[in-house]
Parts: structure tokens; sequence; C-alpha cells
């Protein structure tokens, strides 16, 4: 499946374009206006950027808390600075290991959520913003002469911004 996702930046024009659209014979089921009024990214299916944030804070937690573990263990063990002095050597190593499995968690969730916003969620944070601006989105979504006839008829609008997917098959 293609998609083509034009950046308008008023409702007039949105509205302006999908007539435009709708003149030219493309069949109206294919597309659909996003913004104020009509559909929300939500409603559209746009990925919401926390999840892929959490997931990705997950899969580093995973790698972390052990990792954290054993490297907090060995830097008590090997170092001999005692965290906790009037206790005896093996609890201090476990009490490093616990340290250290606490500061990875924590390291691993906040650089795996910033990870996850930023790259995780592609381009639909992009367009999450736009919307949140007021600006307008027109997705045509077919087959590839569709949505190259799409492009034609919605350059005629100016808009801000104008991109092209193609969904992956599995």
């Amino acid at each position: 499946m293609h998609y083509l996702i034009a950046v308008l930046p008023d409702r007039i024009q949105a509205e302006a374009a999908y007539t435009a659209l709708e003149r030219k014979g493309l069949p109206l089921t294919q597309i659909s206006i996003l913004g104020r009024g009509y559909k929300s990214a939500d409603e559209f299916g746009f990925i919401d950027p926390k999840q892929p944030a959490q997931e990705q804070a997950q899969r580093l937690m995973a790698f972390s808390i052990p990792l954290g573990l054993i490297c907090g263990a060995t830097f008590e063990l090997y170092t001999g600075i005692r965290l906790f002095p009037g206790v005896g050597t093996v609890i201090n190593v476990v009490l490093g290991g616990v340290l250290g499995a606490a500061l990875g968690s924590l390291g691993g969730l906040l650089s795996g959520s910033v990870v996850g916003l930023s790259v995780g969620s592609g381009d639909a944070l992009i367009y999450r913003n736009r919307l949140s601006a007021g600006k307008y989105l027109i997705v045509v979504q077919g087959s590839e002469p569709l949505t190259r006839q799409a492009t034609d008829i919605l350059r005629r609008y100016d808009p801000e911004k104008m991109q092209g997917y193609i969904e992956p098959t599995d």
C-alpha cells in the first residue's frame, strides 16, 4: 500500500485540495483529511510516539540492569572502596551490585525514553506536531498510480510538505 501525505496550512486549502481530488475521480474512501473538525491522528492510526519510547526504554532496561549489577559488584570488589564500612565485604559487594543495577535501570529508562521519542516514532511525531499547530493533512492511500495522480493534483495547492510512503510487506 502506498501513502501520500500533504501538509496544508489551513482548512480552506485542505477542503479545496480534497474537492480537486474528488473532481478528478479519486475514490473518496482512500482520501482522508486530518485536522481540526476532521479525523485526528489517533483516529487515522498514526502511531503514538510514547509507545515506541516505552518499548525502547524496556529493552534498554532489560540490558542495563544486569550489566549495572555486574559492574557495581565488580567495582566494589576490585576498588576496595566500601560503601558501608560497618558491614562485611560480601554485603558491600551485593549492595554495590544493587546500586549498580538501580543506576543501570535509571539510565536505561531515561536514555531509552529519549531515543524512543526522538527516533522510534518516525514521522508520526512531526505530523502530530503539525496538526497541533493548526495545520491540515490530506492522506491518500492506495496503489502507486493513484498516489502519483494525487501528487500531481496536490502540488497545485503548494503544500508545506508532501511525502510518499510505502507500507512494508511482511
